[in-house]
């Protein structure tokens, strides 16, 4: 038999793996960089650059000032988060170092973010093959250079703009890199990263799932802070009731304390620390109904009937997605669809629900693609006449953390089917060996 209605809805954990295989990476031609998302706001700074013109333009070094910006996709990610940053060069330091005119698209940059703060070492940006003209002797045109890194420390990261190569393809190739003279260079943007809450895992279960008016329930928690004081409370829907009492969490965080129900409107019961209900430090509700112990007048008969709580599960539409291949020196977003999730909620009750995934590393050809690099756009459908109404997850990164897919709230009656999908994207490093790379989702239903 399935869980009953006693039982905490935390403690009715599913788990379904998704292989997410067949991640080739091609070594064909590669395309243009897609430009970025929106980003936020970053301030222009100036900083002296030393420029080394190829040996045939026979010039000597440049010392010149360059402007740089750094602008990132999201400046208040969470640990574990995939940052993009884009280093727009606004103002080089250099300039063609031939009398020849350079035709249009022939250039492409590459360069360095530098980090500092609560997160050090660099960031690798690359730009398309894109300028316009350039005459001969004449300045370099701005460009802009994108490339990602995954928040790995809580706090204000900066980000300074560093070392650039400019690479010109027309007769010949060449190359002008430029050294920040004296680094690092001023911060352009700083990015301020929260630390993920650590999960709540706390539970609670019921030594009666129904009770007459003023019956005692037994309440048992665990992995409550030990020696917090916790309030046992009914609640009625969303709300809570009069009917409460605190017990004390022991040393291991666990406890057994008695609650007298006696509103008649109860359809739950929840424990929690604080002065307040909260999700983040409660378990609950767990149904619970008071029995109707009217008197049945005389000449009369009461008809009484029983609707059976069932269970929460879930069914997948098969456990291995391909992504698109990407390619060698190129690298981007290797993209898929999730195998769509099936979720029944058959229990009653005031219990909603979360389903959520975390995923491994990629691993291959002796090498491997980071959690952190994949991220989904989650998407939910409720069936037609389920009390309950699905929520998709943000869209976001997935990583070892984990993230949610969809979810349920409480509410004073859940219940009904649900399907939950997602579009995925793995950020593929530029110069990932060639080979296939494998890494698992993991689905936990609660």
């Amino acid at each position: 038999m399935g869980p009953t209605p006693q039982s905490s809805r935390r403690s009715r954990g599913r788990h379904w793996t998704a292989l997410l295989g067949a991640t080739a990476l091609a070594v064909t031609a590669g395309g243009a960089l897609a430009a970025p998302a929106a980003v936020a706001a970053a301030v222009d700074v100036d900083f002296p650059t030393h420029c080394v013109p190829p040996p045939i333009a026979g010039i000597p070094p440049i010392d010149g000032t360059t402007t740089g910006k750094i602008t990132v996709d999201d400046a208040t990610p969470q640990v574990g988060a995939t940052v993009t940053v884009t280093y727009t060069v606004v103002k080089p330091a250099a300039s063609n170092p031939t009398d020849l005119a350079l035709p249009a698209d022939i250039m492409t940059p590459t360069g360095t973010v530098t980090l500092g703060g609560a997160q050090t070492g660099g960031v690798t940006v690359t730009g398309p093959k894109k300028n316009d003209p350039v005459p001969g002797k004449g300045p370099f045109p701005s460009f802009s250079m994108t490339g990602t890194f995954t928040v790995t420390a809580p706090g204000a990261i900066t980000l300074s703009p560093g070392d650039y190569n400019i690479h010109t393809s027309y007769i010949l190739e060449l190359d002008t890199p430029c050294t920040v003279t004296n680094p690092p260079a001023p911060v352009s943007e700083t990015v301020t990263a929260a630390d993920n809450p650590p999960a709540n895992t706390r539970a609670i279960s019921l030594s009666s799932p129904s009770g007459a008016p003023g019956d005692a329930v037994t309440v048992t928690g665990s992995a409550f802070t030990p020696g917090a004081a916790v309030t046992l409370a009914g609640r009625s829907g969303s709300a809570q009731t009069a009917d409460t009492a605190t017990v004390t969490a022991d040393a291991q965080g666990g406890f057994s304390g008695s609650l007298a129900v006696a509103d008649r409107t109860t359809t739950g019961v929840v424990a929690y620390e604080g002065g307040a209900w909260s999700a983040e430090k409660g378990a609950g509700p767990v149904a619970y109904v008071v029995l109707d112990d009217t008197p049945v007048p005389d000449g009369s008969q009461k008809l009484t009937t029983t609707v059976k709580a069932g269970t929460l599960s879930m069914s997948q539409a098969g456990d291995a997605v391909p992504l698109s291949a990407v390619d060698f020196g190129t690298g981007g977003a290797s993209t898929g669809t999730l195998r769509t999730v099936t979720v029944k909620d058959f229990r009653g009750g005031p219990a909603g629900w979360s389903l959520t995934g975390k995923v491994t590393d990629f691993t291959g050809p002796g090498a491997k693609i980071d959690a952190g690099e994949l991220s989904w756009t989650p998407a939910c459908a409720t069936d037609a006449g389920s009390p309950s109404t699905c929520r998709a997850g943000s869209a976001g990164v997935v990583g070892t953390a984990g993230a949610t897919l969809a979810s349920a709230p409480d509410a004073a009656l859940t219940g009904g089917e649900f399907t939950a999908d997602a579009q995925l994207s793995l950020d593929v490093p530029a110069f990932t060996p060639p080979g296939t790379y494998a890494g698992v989702l993991t689905l936990t239903l609660t």
